[in-house]
């Protein structure tokens, strides 16, 4: 992690909540940016970095599962907490569907909150260090090209990938031994408002198999998790 102050946009309307959460992140080392409306977040945003939200769903103007969405449009590292009174499954759900990363229901423990904050900061702080995956990408005996959108596999085989394939490619080599979630796949590749259906990803992940594994029945790159994701897995 660098050593600049780390920098929250705390999104709440509750004058009460807010200065004492700010007090409580302050002491902790944070430095915090207050916004009262969803449409106040959005113009910080646009205005200052930060290195993580933390969002209320009950927002004048715009809520914050709306903000949430607007946000993941232009912007899919941020890490987004959302804080709510409603504490339903479907509710919970939801908040992660549209793009939260953690979601926490009202009341909470100022403690818990705490050890989330830092644990989606740290995470996020790894992320952006992360080596980034060169145009030319090597694993086995396979190798792609994602600038020309080709790959090679150990047969001597050339094939033309297309450019969501590609993308859909980079995006589980940049996370490689981690599972990619359906939803992070359908933002990234997709776009926010045009999702396919999960079968279609089941696809792409079927063509990988054929495209670079020895043996599609029994992949070693190229993982469904059930119920999650996909990985892309890589000995280190």
């Amino acid at each position: 992690m660098d050593d600049r102050q780390i920098s929250i946009l705390l999104v709440e309307d509750e004058e009460h909540l807010q200065e004492t959460l700010r007090l409580n992140f302050e002491l902790e080392g944070y430095s915090v940016t207050s916004a009262y409306t969803g449409p106040d977040a959005l113009k910080a945003l646009r205005n200052e970095h930060f290195d993580l939200i933390i969002l209320d769903v009950m927002l004048p103007d715009m809520d914050g599962i709306t903000v949430c969405e607007n946000i993941r449009l232009t912007n899919m590292e941020i890490p987004i907490l959302i804080l709510s009174a409603k504490n339903q499954s479907a509710d919970r759900v939801l908040g992660l569907k549209k793009g939260a990363d953690d979601y926490l229901t009202k009341p909470f423990n100022l403690e818990e909150l705490l050890i989330r904050v830092k644990k989606l900061i740290e995470k996020s702080q790894l992320i952006k260090f992360r080596e980034p995956v060169s145009d030319e990408f090597v694993f086995g005996e396979n190798k792609i090209n994602f600038s020309t959108l080709e790959g090679f596999n150990g047969n001597g085989e050339k094939i033309a990938l297309t450019k969501k394939e590609a993308m859909l490619l980079k995006l589980l080599v940049e996370n490689k031994n981690e599972v990619v979630t359906r939803e992070k796949i359908l933002q990234v590749v997709w776009g926010y408002n045009v999702y396919p259906t999960t079968r279609t990803i089941d696809n792409f992940i079927l063509s990988f198999r054929k495209y670079f594994e020895k043996d599609s029945k029994h992949p070693q790159y190229f993982q469904s998790v059930r119920g999650f994701g996909y990985k892309f897995t890589l000995e280190k």
